[in-house]
């Protein structure tokens, strides 16, 4: 059974344990006039820096493998030779 009162929801400036990630950021906010970082894409919210910058990095990555997978571009399926055709197509053979 996971614990309610992990370490990921402990105040790093007192003592206060939370079970809910959202109550440690409205008690960091409150109790230790903190900024809160947001993430510019999906709007989580963070205490720290580093975890924005993983959150963002993760957000990045998952976005670049959507982006890389070959469904998302049809025009570019085919074998590589077919791609090469099509591209060269649009030149002219006199030299």
């Amino acid at each position: 059974m996971k614990n309610p009162f992990s370490k990921k929801n402990n105040c790093t400036q007192c003592d206060a344990k939370f079970s809910d990630h959202g109550d440690l950021i409205v008690h960091v906010r409150h109790e230790h006039h903190k900024t809160i970082l947001k993430c510019q894409k999906c709007g989580q919210e963070f205490i720290h820096e580093k975890d924005r910058l993983h959150h963002a990095r993760k957000e990045r990555e998952e976005e670049l493998r959507e982006r890389s997978h070959r469904d998302s571009y049809p025009e570019e399926s085919g074998t590589t030779q077919d791609r090469v055709t099509r591209h060269t197509s649009h030149f002219d053979d006199k030299l």
